[in-house]
């Protein structure tokens, strides 16, 4: 860990702005996610073309994140930051504009290299902050990503429904991103969490298992995104219209229990957060896949929100403290590893719905959370 930061003790004005990178970040995701079927129109192209073209995201995002931890160590936080910015202001007008696949393809690979950048760099900032602190933060970060992707879709929706086309919709919240991170640049960390001479090393056996672990917690989420409406809609004959009622419930309450993360985490201890949240999200799914009432199935996707929230602010904490290997790589590592699970989850999800059937799935999905359950003791004893 390099000791150049250690000197003070960041101010609000700084924490806050440590804060508002998180938000930046959940916002340039949600306005993303209002374009997808505008795009797919502009495009002519059909659901396997459409998720030929989704995987580009995931392969940026991918694909950066090694160079971003490295670049992290190197140039610094608010450096990497200030790059993943530029790049998701720059592709998300191309997003909302473009018509042609290739050029689609290119856009939201770059879109999601930029916020893969900036998701490592606000990663590693906020365990720098974190340490400095003494305390759980990271929760409360993370509480912010889901507050910003909430916000901008809501606000994409709204302008798009008021009649704006997608292009000035998008260029208002880019506007907003742009006018906040350049207002709070100057704020941000200008080193990484480990020293720059420090030689390459490789992933320990603990962190590539907690990157693991992390893939399993983002094809949970992963999994509620891609299959909650379409399973209460074949199983459960709700409409579908409303049938995503189910992913709102979700993302609520997983940005509910993040804000109250960093208290449990002080209160009861990273292990205790861990088995607690894995335990939630185990009965959340057999309430959710196997009850009827809708009250009681809605219940379900909220505890899975609960129980989902803390594990990947609390997984990033954990490698941050180890030392078989630099932390700025560390939660690089994890946070590639973890993104897979985005990547491949509905892909997994639809090959084992199409061989055992849409339930059996997502029990199966739910019951992988054993592992955390299990494994939290060894891997986030503080």
């Amino acid at each position: 860990m390099s000791t150049e930061h250690c000197a003070t003790s960041p101010t609000l004005v700084h924490l806050w702005s440590y804060r508002l990178t998180f938000l930046l970040s959940g916002m340039a995701l949600g306005a993303w996610a209002p374009l997808v079927p505008f795009a797919r129109d502009r495009a002519g192209i059909e659901e396997a073309e459409l998720g030929l073209l989704l995987l580009c995201f995931g392969l940026g995002s991918l694909l950066a994140m090694p160079l971003a931890g490295w670049l992290t160590t190197r140039n610094g936080c608010r450096f990497v930051a200030l790059l993943g910015g530029l790049l998701i202001c720059s592709m998300l007008p191309l997003l909302a504009s473009l018509s042609s696949f290739t050029g689609l393809a290119l856009a939201l690979a770059l879109f999601g290299a930029g916020l893969g950048s900036i998701d490592v760099a606000m990663n590693v900032q906020g365990l720098i902050v974190e340490q400095d602190h003494g305390r759980p933060l990271m929760s409360g970060f993370h509480g912010l990503f889901s507050l910003g992707g909430i916000t901008s879709a809501v606000l994409m929706s709204l302008m798009l429904w008021g009649g704006l086309s997608p292009l000035p919709a998008v260029c208002v919240v880019v506007a907003i991103i742009a006018g906040l991170l350049l207002w709070h640049a100057r704020h941000l960390l200008p080193h990484g969490a480990d020293d720059p001479s420090a030689p390459f090393a490789r992933p320990s056996t603990r962190v590539l298992v907690i990157g693991l672990l992390c893939f399993v917690a983002l094809l949970v989420e992963g999994a509620m995104l891609d299959w909650s409406a379409v399973f209460l809609n074949t199983a459960h004959h709700v409409d579908t219209s409303i049938a995503g009622g189910a992913y709102a419930v979700f993302s609520l309450t997983m940005a509910a229990g993040r804000f109250c993360g960093d208290y449990l985490r002080a209160r009861f201890g990273a292990v205790q957060v861990l088995i607690a949240g894995g335990v939630l999200v185990l009965i959340g799914f057999l309430m959710a896949v196997l009850l009827e009432p809708w009250p009681v199935f809605l219940f379900g996707f909220a505890l899975i929100g609960i129980g989902l929230s803390n594990t990947f602010p609390v997984y990033c904490s954990v490698v941050g403290a180890q030392t078989a290997m630099p932390a700025g790589l560390a939660i690089a590592t994890i946070t590639a590893i973890g993104y897979t699970g985005i990547l491949l989850g509905p892909a997994l999800i639809g090959f084992a719905a199409h061989l055992l059937g849409l339930r059996v799935a997502l029990l199966g999905v739910g019951a992988l959370m054993l592992a955390q359950v299990l494994s939290a003791r060894r891997m986030a004893s503080e």
